[in-house]
């Protein structure tokens, strides 16, 4: 296919060209793949400033999406690659192959830095998701970040920069230039720009910015990053998000709140207690959604709310497909009782979905997250459960809205009133907006480019 880019794509190649270290957040839909491959392109092919690329990606990104982007266009042939997953053999084998680029996915980074044998000689790395290296003390952050001064040039992608707010830009920023804008310590960013929020005498679990600082934060790192909305540059379709609200019995809503009022609920012979707040969230939620695990792991039914709504929202959509969102297992389960769905797991689902050939298919947020282009297959996402996520949220919308989507996208979300949804969903639209500020305030300018 020929590549005909629009200005803001070619905006962003000639930034990545011209900056050795680039944070390129681009909104869910924008290209960012055909945009950081055309620059590939040219600094392999072309000018020869680069010799050997490493990308690294989640797992069905690498596998299907880079591949299948680098075959799409033909002002790409020529650029050889190698994917480096499945079994150990495999991806030894597929990084010995003589390539100009080698993909990977992010799981294998610390096995290929540190267990692998194959000498890490790449002088460009392209994270895609840079949002998946904000733990600084995750293995594939500390792996990365002992390799990258050999690296010449680097490229971080990522939709949701900050999708759990500004303390994850350090580690991203962290491993793109090595600590010179936002510090080499994560100390060091805490206390220059944050004051401790929520607290028990000294123990702190939470940092909100000190005034000013997300101004000074987006300043420092304004002259690596650009950021851009797939609003601002596509003609996107409409977007209609709706709230479908369901509201329990008496004795449905006496075992929720007597469970969050005592951290512990009786159901039947079996006791479900909660040992800290973080687990009482978790459990909370699976109340809201109908079902609550106990010790054993077995599911017990509490009500079947969520269940009825969504079968009027599939009923209300007169024979169009939807995408249905769930986070527990039990959710699954009881969604494939009541209705004929399909998960969306395999190759062959998205080719399917996308042909119209399943009425309902189902989906989990954190294999929905990144790289499925699923907006030929339907319009209409439900969101049977939520999840604390700004970044699975926001990329599981991205699915259906997104460019080449033709029918307006309705996101349905199936809230249980008066419980913990109401708190998830407020979250979310808390977080959305700190992530908003952070893209407006290093937004690209394309006059520049007139």
């Amino acid at each position: 296919m020929k590549y005909k880019p629009h200005e803001y794509q070619s905006y962003a190649t000639e930034f990545i060209l011209s900056h050795p270290i680039s944070a390129v957040f681009l909104e869910m839909g924008l290209g960012k793949s055909v945009i950081t491959l055309s620059a590939i392109f040219d600094l392999c092919l072309d000018s020869f400033l680069v010799c050997k690329v490493l990308v690294i990606a989640p797992l069905r990104v690498a596998r299907d999406t880079w591949p299948a982007e680098i075959k799409k266009w033909d002002h790409l042939k020529g650029l050889s690659y190698s994917v480096a997953v499945g079994t150990e053999k495999e991806r030894i084998d597929a990084l010995k192959k003589q390539s100009t680029l080698y993909i990977i996915n992010r799981e294998n980074v610390d096995w290929l830095v540190h267990k692998s044998g194959i000498p890490f000689h790449f002088d460009m790395v392209v994270i895609d998701e840079l949002s998946s290296f904000k733990s600084y003390g995750a293995k594939r952050f500390k792996s990365l970040l002992k390799v990258r001064p050999s690296v010449k040039r680097i490229v971080g992608l990522t939709g949701t920069p900050s999708s759990n707010g500004l303390m994850d830009l350090w580690a991203e920023f962290r491993i793109l230039d090595l600590g010179q804008r936002l510090g080499r310590y994560i100390s060091h960013y805490r206390n220059t720009y944050f004051k401790p929020d929520k607290r028990n005498a000294q123990i702190v679990f939470s940092y909100k910015p000190l005034p000013g600082a997300e101004e000074e934060i987006y300043k420092q790192i304004s002259d690596i990053t650009i950021s851009m909305k797939s609003t601002d540059y596509l003609k996107m379709p409409e977007y209609v998000s709706n709230e479908v609200f369901v509201t329990l019995s008496d004795k449905e809503w006496k075992v929720y709140s007597e469970f969050k009022e005592e951290m512990v609920a009786n159901l039947g012979d079996e006791e479900i207690d909660a040992v800290n707040a973080a687990v009482l969230s978790g459990k909370l939620l699976q109340m809201a959604n109908g079902a609550v695990y106990d010790s054993g792991n077995k599911a017990h039914v509490i009500h079947e709310k969520k269940l009825d709504a969504l079968e009027d929202l599939i009923e209300g959509a007169n024979g169009k497909p939807v995408l249905v969102a769930y986070w527990y297992k039990h959710d699954l389960e009881r969604i494939k009782d009541r209705f004929p769905v399909r998960q969306i797991q395999s190759s062959k689902d998205i080719e399917d979905w996308n042909d119209g050939k399943i009425p309902i298919a189902v989906i989990h947020p954190a294999s929905a997250g990144h790289g499925l282009n699923l907006q030929s297959g339907g319009s209409t996402l439900i969101w049977f459960g939520l999840t604390w996520s700004l970044e699975l949220y926001q990329q599981t919308n991205a699915r259906l809205y997104r460019q080449g989507q033709k029918d307006t996208v309705i996101v349905h979300h199936i809230i249980t009133k008066n419980t913990i949804d109401e708190d998830v969903l407020l979250a979310l639209t808390k977080k959305e907006k700190t992530q908003d500020a952070l893209i407006d305030a290093v937004k690209a300018n394309l006059e520049v480019m007139r």
